[in-house]
């Protein structure tokens, strides 16, 4: 998760007003600290130009490439997924550029503003010791720009969970509302209002049967996941329900262990039933048969694939996105879809409460 630098923050690190100002200051602090008198007298800034001007060149070189490490590492390092590794190398990276940097402005200082020495009398070695006050300015950059690229990093994360909380939110909204759409209830209706003449026994089970459907979600909706039996006696009424719609129509088979363990995403396996009636034909010369096993830890629902020649283009793919979008946000588990010898397949990993 690498964090960007916005155009305002490229342009202080590319030599703007901004960024020579506080070089200048930083300039001003070492060379006041070494020497308050200096600035008390026109000899004094003419002695102490010369330590000014090294110091600001020191302190632009310190700071711009303290920026290139941190965006370099920022891609490559992040901090969320390696803070000690990160914390490591680019503290080393930092010092050893500061090091070198350092070392050779003091070098092109002394051969061209000072001319002191020439190529073949610079005492090398002695100019080591030099750098020691352009490293701890080093350390000070390197701890600025460390806490800066963490706090950054963090507050993006940090912003990321609660754009992730927000979605999840709004895809339970989703699924609540494919449930509670007003197809699905004028079709329950209609079903029930003619059973209600013809057949009061059944229609009484209907009714049973679309209660126990409603308080379900009313029960779920505010949660991750629920326990797989629930899930499975959900999917027996919704069946039972659209049974009733379709008589033979509609073939179903629940192989699965009731005491068996796991959780789902609440109303994935209604979803994916709602789907696969929506999507395919279901009547008495073409009935559509649902088969609900377990393969292992996997939930696998399978349909005969009979595709209706006209399917609504504003629903095709919701429910399966859905399902593939809490299962991204509740684990590293990925559901599965696909289509083999005329069937229709959709296997869910079974999860686990964290």
């Amino acid at each position: 998760m690498a964090i960007s630098i916005s155009g305002r923050e490229r342009k202080f690190w590319n030599f703007s007003p901004g960024f020579i100002i506080v070089n200048l200051l930083i300039a001003f602090g070492v060379t006041f600290s070494s020497c308050p008198s200096c600035y008390m007298s026109v000899d004094g800034l003419r002695e102490i130009s010369d330590s000014f001007l090294i110091s600001f060149c020191i302190s632009a070189a310190l700071s711009f490439g303290g920026s290139k490490v941190e965006n370099y590492f920022d891609k490559h390092i992040p901090w969320i997924h390696y803070p000690v590794k990160r914390l490591v190398f680019e503290t080393l990276a930092y010092m050893t550029y500061a090091f070198c940097a350092t070392y050779i402005l003091i070098v092109l200082f002394i051969l061209i503003i000072k001319q002191t020495h020439s190529l073949e009398t610079i005492p090398w070695r002695a100019l080591i010791p030099e750098t020691k006050m352009a490293m701890i300015l080093a350390l000070g950059i390197s701890a600025v720009f460390i806490s800066r690229s963490f706090l950054v990093e963090w507050r993006k994360a940090a912003i990321e969970t609660e754009q992730l909380k927000t979605e999840r939110y709004a895809q339970q909204y989703q699924s609540l509302k494919d449930q509670l759409n007003p197809h699905f209830l004028f079709n329950s209706l209609n079903v029930l209002s003619n059973l209600v003449y013809d057949n009061p026994d059944t229609a009484s089970k209907f009714i049973r049967q679309l209660s126990k459907i409603y308080r379900y979600v009313l029960d779920v909706q505010q949660e991750e996941l629920v326990a797989l039996a629930r899930e499975l006696e959900f999917a027996e009424n919704y069946l039972s329900l659209q049974k009733i719609r379709f008589e033979e129509g509609l073939q179903y088979e629940i192989l699965v262990d009731k005491n068996k363990t796991g959780f789902l995403p609440p109303l994935s396996l209604q979803l994916l039933l709602e789907n696969a009636i929506k999507h395919n034909i279901a009547s008495m010369a073409n009935p559509l048969k649902i088969k609900i096993t377990l393969d292992g830890n996997v939930l696998v629902v399978k349909n005969n694939l009979q595709i209706k020649s006209s399917i609504p283009e504003e629903s095709a793919g919701i429910g399966l996105s859905n399902i593939r979008k809490r299962y991204e946000l509740l684990s590293s588990e990925n559901m599965s879809v696909e289509e083999e010898n005329g069937y229709f397949i959709v296997r869910l990993p079974l999860l686990k409460l964290s």
